[in-house]
């Protein structure tokens, strides 16, 4: 649970996602992972977003969705900045792994009771890349409408077909998508406000 004598620090929201082209089929399925992070000016409470994305040519479902907490922590941690965090993604592997299972496992020097843990390596690479931050891991349902969410499955479908990678965070595109045609998409409902800090419940990664 959050330290009760933590000092909040800046919010960020991270809505993230991932993409596997034929997963679960034979063979090499090439994969994306992405998300668009949320952060408001402290002196202009203008709201900005930046968009980062990656891929990989032979992967799964659950390696990208781990790949997303990889990136997106990395991103904002490169000037040894720490935030508070609500990471927002549909994929319950993630959400239930990173607020419950990693502290488990870890306690137990990387080991579970029952069989091996898939994707080990990349469990232990979002553990320590979240570890400087305080981070309130959120469910949404995905396909449903959701704008942000959705935006992040548009850019990791995106990123598996091209295999391109973003190198890094980069101005958002989410305005002109939000404008623009979306095939496949649903009728997207409300865009998600921006979280509070008295809303916020982080869990302390140290």
């Amino acid at each position: 649970m959050s330290d009760p004598d933590h000092k909040p620090r800046e919010l960020l929201a991270i809505y993230a996602d991932e993409s596997c082209l034929g997963n679960g089929r034979e063979g090499e399925n090439p994969g994306g992972a992405a998300g668009v992070i949320e952060w408001v000016s402290g002196k202009s409470g203008n709201l900005k977003r930046w968009d980062y994305w990656i891929s990989e040519p032979a992967t799964t479902n659950n390696r990208m969705a781990l790949r997303s907490v990889i990136e997106a922590f990395r991103g904002i941690s490169s000037k040894g900045r720490s935030f508070d965090v609500v990471f927002i993604s549909d994929s319950k592997y993630i959400i239930e792994g990173m607020s419950i299972w990693v502290y488990s496992w870890e306690a137990r020097g990387w080991t579970r009771k029952t069989g091996v843990i898939m994707n080990l390596e990349l469990w232990k690479q979002a553990k320590e890349a979240v570890r400087a931050h305080d981070v309130q891991w959120k469910w949404v349902k995905g396909h449903a409408g959701h704008p942000q969410n959705e935006y992040a499955n548009h850019l990791a479908f995106k990123a598996a077909g091209e295999l391109s990678e973003s190198g890094g965070l980069q101005r958002s595109g989410f305005d002109e998508w939000m404008a623009g045609k979306k095939p496949g998409v649903k009728a997207l409902g409300a865009i998600a406000t921006f979280p509070t800090a008295t809303t916020f419940k982080g869990t302390r990664n140290g």
